[in-house]
């Protein structure tokens, strides 16, 4: 019968192998991770920087969910003074159906890889907010133009991708529709449209220009389209 003790060469300390050596490392390596670095133990360190991660974790959440309702949207003057109250009335907010799209609903993507990019997009929104750039009504009236294309283009770039959250085209009854806007969806399906393209002004006043500024956006993306 052998021995589970290997022979060891001359000066050399004997080893265990089999079951033996299996649960001496075991035994070193949690050693190893309880044993003290400086002042306090790598797994101390690990269940601790455990539980600041998930600490970490609920607050960012957290955070995005608190700055993702329409209270904290309005809680500026800049907004409540005048997008918002535009938006208020509009059949984005008051209709039959009793349905609201609210703030977050049309300009803050739900899926998690488009909304961090727009909450860190929306920092700049904060910059400018404590630079005072649209604090009176002449100054935002002086600006809509330029805030509103960028809107635009941005609706263009994801193809309407919030308003399509809850408008859809696969679950649209047309035979519902007047006959004006049943053709008009028909033609939009066939040749790509999207919905900010015909439905500007919709929550918000058209700003000064708006018909030129549509038309040069229209116009750059077809030409897009052509050199692909």
């Amino acid at each position: 019968m052998s021995d589970d003790v290997t022979k060891p060469a001359a000066g050399e300390t004997p080893k265990r192998g089999g079951l033996f050596g299996l649960f001496g490392l075991i035994g070193s390596i949690w050693k190893f991770v309880w044993s003290p670095s400086g002042n306090i133990s790598l797994g101390t360190l690990l269940i601790g920087g455990f539980i600041a991660g998930v600490i970490f974790w609920g607050g960012f959440h957290w955070s995005l969910e608190v700055t993702n309702t329409e209270e904290f949207c309005i809680s500026c003057h800049e907004m409540s003074d005048n997008v918002y109250a535009e938006y208020t009335g509009s059949v984005h907010d008051n209709n039959p159906s009793g349905v609201r799209a609210t703030c977050p609903d049309c300009h803050v993507p739900r899926d998690w890889q488009h909304k961090l990019p727009r909450k860190i997009q929306a920092s700049i929104e904060l910059w400018h907010w404590a630079l005072g750039s649209i604090d009176t009504r002449e100054k935002f009236e002086a600006k809509r133009l330029t805030l509103a294309k960028n809107v635009w283009q941005v609706m263009k770039e994801t193809d309407s991708r919030e308003c399509r959250n809850c408008h859809d085209y696969d679950s649209m009854d047309v035979s519902l529709q007047p006959r004006r806007a049943r053709n008009r969806h028909f033609e939009a399906e066939e040749d790509g449209s999207t919905c900010i393209d015909c439905h500007k002004g919709i929550a918000h006043e058209l700003p000064a220009g708006a018909f030129n500024a549509e038309r040069e956006l229209n116009e750059t993306y077809l030409a897009i389209e052509k050199k692909d």
